[in-house]
């Protein structure tokens, strides 16, 4: 069997239509209580590093009543259109056609379709009818970085064909805000909408040379989503931050060791901004300022999974990478994920 190296040929990204800055979410949000919002709130909402962030609906679906139906739907309609957005850039960029991809791996922890959105695009877009679909469902932020890892190792074990990975999330139907308890304000202050696909394959681009990922036993609690009486209801627990520099920073370290890298070797590094604070203990720890992370951050806000691929496209369009990167995310499970990027 071949065992050619998967590389990373192209990525696109994509965002839904409405655009909201974090001062119309003050506004919007005074608006609805009829009074000023508490200094704790506007302080939460304005310490994030986020400035603008794309959503799929207008602001006032937001604050109508919730159903499990009506917000599926709203995921059906808007994922379709993002992902065929996304990918179609990231083919155009590989000089690809659908027809030219053998598997799909498909990201998406904020909504769920069966037939799979992927199954749905293979005539949508014309795609081969016996592309392989792949769907991974539940790893929150952290599956861009899982879903890259995934990814190259199908590319290894067929290389016959490229692989395409689409991270597609719609964070803001979790939203809720007839509640406002703690949890919903930090998600009404970070979260966002967003899809990014990447072509994997033989030829030009940067290695994907190897991916892990670390489970942390009894903190089932930190992130994830409970069913709720019209939805998935987020799970957001512990401070995130400082988990970054106890438990992450050894684990990370432990990975570039067994990589044969330090620190000091790597370029700059894509990783999934969690929140304002999280960038700042991952560069505390890296010693990088992580421009583009924070860049994407304040211009997307958090969207989940595809953040950390937006990051990617970033940091590679400033021209090819001539040192190696590594990627990091941090999602439910707890679950801490990341990958080096070779020149």
């Amino acid at each position: 069997m071949s065992h050619l190296s998967p590389r990373l040929r192209a990525i696109g990204t994509a965002l839904p239509d409405h655009l909201l800055t974090q001062q119309q979410v003050l506004e919007i949000l005074a608006k609805d209580k009829g009074k000023a919002l508490p200094a704790r709130l506007a302080d939460i909402l304005g310490n994030t590093g986020i400035e603008r962030r794309h959503i799929a609906m207008p602001p006032e679906y937001y604050f109508s009543e919730r159903s499990w139906s009506g917000r599926a739907q709203v995921y059906e309609d808007a994922a379709a259109r993002m992902f065929q957005d996304a990918a179609k850039i990231a083919l155009d960029r590989a000089g690809l056609a659908p027809a030219d991809i053998g598997q799909i791996v498909f990201v998406s922890t904020t909504g769920t379709m069966t037939p799979s959105l992927p199954s749905r695009m293979i005539a949508a877009m014309g795609f081969a009818p016996d592309t392989r679909c792949v769907p991974l469902f539940g790893y929150g932020c952290a599956g861009g970085a899982i879903g890259l890892g995934v990814a190259a190792d199908l590319f290894r074990a067929s290389p016959e064909k490229p692989v395409l990975l689409v991270s597609l999330e719609l964070c803001s139907i979790a939203y809720d805000h007839s509640r406002m308890d703690k949890k919903d304000m930090v998600a009404l202050a970070l979260f966002a909408d967003g899809c990014a696909a990447a072509v994997v394959g033989s030829g030009e681009g940067p290695e994907l040379s190897a991916f892990a990922s670390h489970i942390w036993p009894e903190t089932l609690d930190m992130m994830g989503w409970e069913i709720g009486e019209t939805g998935f209801d987020l799970v957001l627990a512990r401070n995130i931050p400082s988990f970054v520099n106890s438990d992450f920073a050894p684990v990370c370290d432990a990975f570039l060791e067994k990589q044969s890298l330090a620190k000091a070797d790597l370029g700059e590094s894509a990783c999934h901004p969690g929140g304002g604070r999280v960038v700042d203990a991952l560069a505390e720890y890296l010693e990088d300022d992580l421009a583009e992370t924070r860049a994407v951050l304040r211009n997307n806000g958090n969207m989940s999974s595809p953040t950390v691929l937006f990051v990617l496209e970033q940091v590679l369009a400033k021209g090819p990478i001539s040192k190696p990167m590594l990627m990091t995310a941090l999602g439910p499970g707890f679950v801490g994920a990341m990958g080096v990027l070779r020149p």
